[in-house]
């Protein structure tokens, strides 16, 4: 039998870090403190309906079926597929009768971007053409590899190759340098957002997002991205791995500086090796409780770095079909952007605000009840320690009727309030205490230049030896493909660690 690992939490990048080390032949054991698998990428069942709890877009599919390829699975044996086009419409509520389908065929869109002028459609060409330059330079130079030292990063080739990324200022400004028209800056740079930073504020590397829908497209799971949790719980499993539900971690144990095991309920369970992907402020605050392997990351610093926005969901079983609606994927845009991120940003109460739509039972007649619809709309909000208001019953109600009236301006959901059977919402309080998200923010620690690439937490402790970190608030980031290399780049340097082998990093 190979070396122990635990794994800490069965969210995605814990999934997929324990199902490439068992791969890899270690006896891994999962502990996870919920009842299900798949962290924020779960299942919330009503009445009938089925709702995604979290992440909704599948971008980057590849990176989804690599986990299952390396294991000598066919991928459409547990997570089949199918691409979207268009891939989703925009409604801008100052003018709802004329929504914007955005397509990944770029013939499609191309004469979309004429419809508004030549030179944007030229402007975006280029926007193409630049961005694809750097985000090759990013996938082969940062965002699959790992930052031990300074050395990794400072040095003459990384700064060649940094120069030759032609990326600076902020997303939306980045844009604006190509695109004019205020609608289409506001349908490429909002995707910013997916990773829980304002476009105002995110560094131009970002939108590197919305190039990687245009050009590779967005997919559908069949299930729902529930579906991709589920897939990787059962490959582990067919793999001889053993996951813990219902057990969670309260202790991760350390002697002279190394990871020895974990503490659950009490009992002390050996490990060669700990991964831990808690969320990393989270854990480092209260999982990591020996001071010297806390090394920086002390409370006081936890405490004074900066985290990303929230969000509220709302979960709608609806008494019918929404026919009329063509997408599953569906952004309702307030006109001014820059208000809005201002108050998401800076914590005040929203007034006015973007959102998004998702009716996955559209592609899915499965996940709500014949002749039925599920609804979920989510919309950015303040983290729990920037909010300026407190999170209760009439914020909530004040949300929900802002959601729900906007959505009646738009034909096809006139009269989307009476349609309503059943419903429940997730608010920042819930992120904080389901999924011990630090200050409920859902994407972890923002993506700030001072906190991503090798000045975001690495994988591999710097102050303790065999304890190892994984998912959003880690190097490379936030979003679903993302965590995914981060699993990757935990489990490599772990067996680099145990084996004395190089990566070719």
């Amino acid at each position: 039998m190979g070396k122990k690992v635990i794994v800490v939490g069965a969210g995605v990048a814990g999934l997929a870090s324990a199902i490439r080390l068992q791969h890899a032949g270690y006896e891994v054991d999962l502990y996870e403190k919920e009842a299900t698998p798949g962290g924020k990428m779960n299942r919330l069942e009503m009445d009938g309906y089925r709702f995604d709890l979290g992440p909704s877009l599948v971008m980057m599919p590849d990176i989804y079926r690599e986990l299952f390829q390396l294991c000598g699975r066919d991928p459409d044996d547990y997570i089949p597929m199918e691409k979207l086009d268009p891939m989703y419409r925009v409604y801008f509520s100052n003018d709802p009768s004329h929504p914007i389908d955005v397509s990944s065929n770029l013939v499609d869109w191309t004469r979309t971007l004429e419809s508004f002028s030549q030179e944007d459609a030229a402007g975006f060409l280029s926007y193409l053409s630049v961005i694809y330059k750097g985000y090759n330079v990013a996938m082969e130079n940062i965002i699959q590899r790992p930052f031990r030292k300074k050395s990794d990063f400072y040095n003459l080739s990384m700064l060649k190759k940094g120069m030759n990324m032609k990326v600076s200022g902020s997303a939306d400004q980045f844009i604006g340098n190509y695109i004019k028209d205020e609608r289409l800056k506001q349908i490429i740079s909002f995707q910013t957002l997916y990773i829980g930073i304002s476009p105002i504020k995110s560094p131009s590397f970002y939108t590197m997002i919305p190039m990687i829908q245009f050009l590779y497209g967005i997919w559908f799971i069949k299930g729902g991205m529930y579906t991709m949790a589920a897939a990787m719980e059962r490959l582990f499993q067919e793999l001889g791995g053993t996951v813990h539900y219902n057990a969670p971690v309260d202790e991760i144990l350390i002697e002279h500086q190394q990871a020895i095991g974990v503490r659950v309920d009490g009992n002390a369970i050996p490990a060669d090796y700990v991964v831990c992907n808690a969320d990393f402020p989270y854990a480092m605050k209260h999982l990591v409780q020996d001071k010297q392997a806390k090394g920086k990351y002390t409370d006081r610093k936890i405490d004074s770095m900066k985290y990303s926005c929230s969000c509220m969901v709302l979960y709608l079983g609806m008494n019918r079909k929404y026919e009329t609606i063509d997408h599953i994927h569906n952004f309702v845009f307030d006109e001014n952007l820059e208000k809005n991120m201002h108050d998401i940003f800076e914590g005040n109460k929203l007034t006015k605000a973007s959102f998004y739509v998702y009716i996955a039972s559209k592609m899915d007649p499965s996940l709500a009840p014949a002749g039925k619809d599920g609804l979920y709309i989510m919309m950015p909000v303040s983290n729990v320690a920037t909010s300026n208001y407190e999170w209760n019953e009439e914020t909530i109600a004040d949300y929900r009727s802002y959601l729900l009236n906007t959505l009646k301006s738009i034909k096809g959901f006139e009269t989307i309030e009476d349609d309503i059977v059943t419903e429940t919402c997730m608010t920042p309080l819930d992120f904080e205490s389901k999924f011990n998200a630090y200050n409920g923010a859902a994407f972890g620690l923002l993506p700030t230049m001072l906190q991503s690439s090798h000045l975001r937490p690495q994988s591999k402790a710097k102050d303790c030896s065999n304890l190892y970190f994984t998912g959003s608030s880690t190097h490379p980031g936030a979003g679903v493909p993302i965590v995914l290399m981060s699993a990757k780049i935990a489990a490599q340097e772990l067996i680099s660690d145990d084996q004395g082998i190089l990566f070719g990093y």
